[in-house]
């Protein structure tokens, strides 16, 4: 195929690649600026986006970007290096100020391709992905902003951030005009005129980005994301949507309950609810001896509500936990909710 047997093609194919990617990033920075700006509307677009069939086709196609920049980045660096050296593009110019950049735009790459599994980790592996598979933390995955709270309250975070940045900000600086070059546009009007628009473009946005890695790491040591009025009501929302979900129908008066009450009454709410399962919910054991009256089908109608009853003491429990999470110092211990025997004892039965 000449995209991937020619040395034209392969060029071809980086450029239009590295031209998604680089307006990728802009746009990530722009939704980064959403998340300092209207921390509430960035969590409303990710509940947007979530693990919807158009987020879903936008990620794969994301991926399917990186993978084919890096594999023909790969693939060039070793045919050039083979055909001329030690190389990174094959250029007809190489002006003295982007020497260093372009000959290390492999090793740039790596910088990057680390920086961004961090970043997957931090962000998507507990936001879209953990939609998909089903497993929900304490936290709602659509609340990104606790996630940055996560995230930036960790010492090393912002410092890998920045060395992320600076290594991005050499390797679309020289790849911003290069993928012009790549292409045959090797022209000595225009090729200096797309370095200075590129070096523009690739500074604003990367100068953006560490400006906003250190607002999130202040505003994550402040504890903002937790304890922004604004953004607490909306946590509570995206509980009582989960709840409703949870539960279909039978749940709709407790999302209306959770999402019409203020935050501090939810909490008591919920204690109280624990509090009245340790006095009086049966154990087990309890619970078969009080059934064995009934005959078989009442019995396994009893068996059937209590699973029901469980699943939701288990779900205010995790409502609990994440509650508590928000009340809990920024740089306190994970948390952890110390439920009497008999809550526990509920939980561990479902």
């Amino acid at each position: 195929m000449w995209l991937s047997s020619s040395s034209v093609g392969r060029k071809m194919v980086m450029a239009v690649s590295g031209a998604a990617l680089l307006l990728f990033v802009t746009f990530h920075c722009l939704l980064n600026a959403v998340a300092i700006c209207w921390p509430a509307t960035y969590n409303s677009v990710c509940m947007f986006l979530g693990a919807n069939w158009y987020a879903l086709v936008a990620s794969v196609a994301l991926a399917a970007l990186i993978v084919i920049h890096i594999i023909y980045a790969v693939v060039l660096t070793m045919r050039n290096r083979k055909a001329r050296g030690v190389q990174g593009y094959a250029v007809s110019h190489r002006p003295a100020t982007v020497e260093w950049s372009s000959n290390n735009m492999l090793v740039l790459g790596i910088v990057i391709l680390a920086f961004l599994v961090v970043h997957l980790i931090q962000f998507w592996a507990r936001m879209q992905l953990q939609e998909i598979r089903g497993s929900e933390e304490i936290i709602p995955p659509a609340a990104g902003t606790l996630f940055i709270q996560q995230a930036f309250s960790l010492v090393w975070t912002p410092i890998v951030y920045i060395i992320g940045f600076v290594a991005l900000w050499f390797h679309m600086n020289h790849g911003f005009w290069s993928m012009f070059q790549s292409i045959g546009w090797d022209s000595t009007v225009w090729i200096p005129r797309l370095k200075k628009i590129g070096c523009w473009w690739v500074s604003l946005v990367i100068c953006c980005f560490i400006a906003q890695a250190i607002v999130f790491t202040v505003r994550a040591n402040e504890g903002y994301y937790k304890t922004n009025p604004e953004l607490r009501d909306q946590y509570k929302g995206m509980l009582a949507e989960m709840y409703e979900r949870d539960f279909g129908p039978a749940g709709a008066q407790t999302s209306y309950f959770i999402q019409q009450t203020p935050y501090d009454q939810v909490v008591q709410q919920l204690e109280m609810i624990m509090m009245q399962v340790e006095s009086s919910y049966p154990t087990d054991e309890q619970f078969e001896a009080q059934i064995q009256s009934y005959g078989a089908e009442q019995q396994a109608t009893l068996r059937e509500q209590r699973k029901d009853e469980q699943r939701a003491f288990a779900a205010y429990n995790k409502m609990l936990e994440f509650f508590n999470y928000l009340d809990e110092p920024v740089h306190g211990a994970p948390a952890t909710l110390e439920l009497p025997e008999g809550a526990q004892q509920v939980i561990v039965n479902q």
